[in-house]
């Protein structure tokens, strides 16, 4: 991967000149975050014991048991870390996002659940052991999205002052995993992959569908919920939709050498933060993107 920005806030912490092929670069969902491993451990940390505190194994077993397992077996996405470190950028602080960020998450398991269900044929990333059958899956993926929403809904209070930001939060969230967002990604993912002719705007589309719209929609709920002003919510937005169509490259239907149009856009990402967020602490946020393009032989250049 050739050249970006080695500075951020005046330090050398960005990864600086790394190269490597399409193939070594090819990482799962769940990736090695090198000295930054606190910052998206701790976060990813109290989004799990917040859905444990949610989504117990309880009467009917039958229901729960098969949601408790996929909410935790599932492979992470950056999108629910994204949302937090949006938020604490902005001023706000971890507990306003974590409602979000488990929304997030459980849309996210919802959506690969459908995608890898038993019995579907090899799909793209990181798979789980199937420890339920397909009916089970499909069913309980479809349960897991509005228990998602319900977890926003909860989320509000009159003491915070927020049911507002909430409505906004659920309106971004249905959004980016409605039919003119995740979900046109998977079908729009079927059809490149039937068609067979390596279009490589149509594969970026998908990678924009796919994993963009989520990202960007965890990045600006995370502002939105943290106070962020208009422009601070676009920029982050904009972040997001960059991380993530870069997360779908790497972890795409493609699996071709799109390093180019990757370094692109990690470049255009790291304006948003440099243009926006300047003097303030971008470092944490930034290492969402870094760290998806460093091998684990690498991850010490971090």
């Amino acid at each position: 991967m050739a050249r970006v920005f080695s500075s951020i806030n005046g330090s050398a912490n960005l990864l600086t000149s790394v190269r490597c092929s399409y193939s070594t670069c090819y990482r799962p969902m769940v990736v090695e975050m090198g000295r930054d491993q606190s910052y998206r451990a701790s976060i990813e940390s109290e989004i799990e014991a917040h859905l444990k505190k949610v989504i117990s194994i309880k009467p009917p077993e039958s229901v729960f048991e098969p949601m408790h397992y996929l909410t935790f077996a599932t492979p992470k996405s950056t999108a629910p870390a994204l949302c937090v470190a949006a938020c604490e950028l902005v001023g706000g602080e971890r507990a306003q996002a974590l409602a979000a960020a488990s929304a997030i998450h459980l849309m996210h398991v919802a959506t690969y659940t459908h995608q890898h269900m038993h019995g579907s044929g090899t799909k793209p990333g990181p798979t789980i052991d199937h420890k339920f059958g397909p009916n089970i899956e499909l069913l309980t993926g479809d349960g897991i999205m509005p228990f998602a929403i319900e977890l926003l809904a909860k989320a509000m209070s009159p003491a915070r002052e927020n049911s507002d930001k909430i409505l906004r939060v659920i309106t971004e969230v249905t959004r980016a995993v409605g039919l003119q967002g995740l979900l046109e990604g998977q079908f729009r993912a079927v059809e490149w992959t039937q068609s067979g002719n390596g279009d490589e705007e149509m594969l970026e589309y998908v990678c924009k569908k796919k994993e963009g719209e989520i990202h960007a929609c965890g990045a600006a709920c995370g502002a939105i919920l943290g106070d962020g002003n208009d422009e601070e919510v676009e920029s982050l937005r904009n972040y997001g939709l960059y991380v993530g169509t870069i997360q779908g490259m790497i972890n795409g239907v493609g699996r071709n050498n799109y390093n180019n149009r990757m370094e692109e856009l990690r470049i255009s990402a790291m304006k948003e933060l440099q243009t926006r967020f300047k003097g303030k602490k971008v470092r944490p946020i930034a290492s969402l993107i870094e760290e998806s393009f460093v091998p684990p032989s690498q991850s010490n250049l971090l």
